[in-house]
């Protein structure tokens, strides 16, 4: 039961498993969750309260995947992608609930897969010296705070 659920968990209920792109595919599994969230009208508290569970879950769940292994990070681990995807939008929620709201989840997709993908600052260090599940987590939580902080200071143009 324990290798299905962190299973289940880290590759964000088999979206980790496509053959390519898995990474972006995780990502966009957040954009459903976001979406309720803010759609409920629990507000930017439900966001954080999600990325903080499913941080924590992330952790002991790609820990599993990754005890044993060789490879510290494998594509098919997605939950840290849905964790910053979550992130990316907890600055600008209430413009996600409008008319423009697409715009935003957009943006703010693309930002997200933007410094998920380049790996600067903290998303680097994370990513090339913490090879644990920590650092699988929490370079994408760094990628999804810079993405959030960019909407943010965006959001004008948007």
């Amino acid at each position: 039961m324990n290798r299905f659920l962190s299973a289940a968990t880290a590759t964000w209920f088999g979206l980790g498993l496509m053959p390519k792109a898995s990474g972006t595919f995780g990502s966009l599994g957040a954009l459903p969750l976001v979406w309720l969230l803010v759609y409920a009208g629990y507000g930017v508290g439900a966001l954080f309260l999600a990325a903080a569970i499913l941080f924590f879950a992330g952790v002991w769940a790609t820990h599993q995947i990754i005890s044993g292994q060789k490879d510290k990070d494998p594509s098919k681990v997605v939950i840290d992608e849905v964790v910053g995807q979550i992130l990316s939008f907890a600055l600008v929620w209430p413009e996600l609930d409008t008319v423009a709201g697409w715009k935003f989840y957009l943006a703010g997709f693309v930002l997200f897969r933007f410094f998920d993908i380049c790996k600067m600052g903290p998303v680097k260090f994370f990513d090339r010296r913490v090879h644990n599940a920590w650092g699988v987590m929490l370079d994408d939580v760094f990628a999804g705070i810079i993405a959030a902080l960019c909407l943010y200071a965006g959001r004008g143009i948007l």
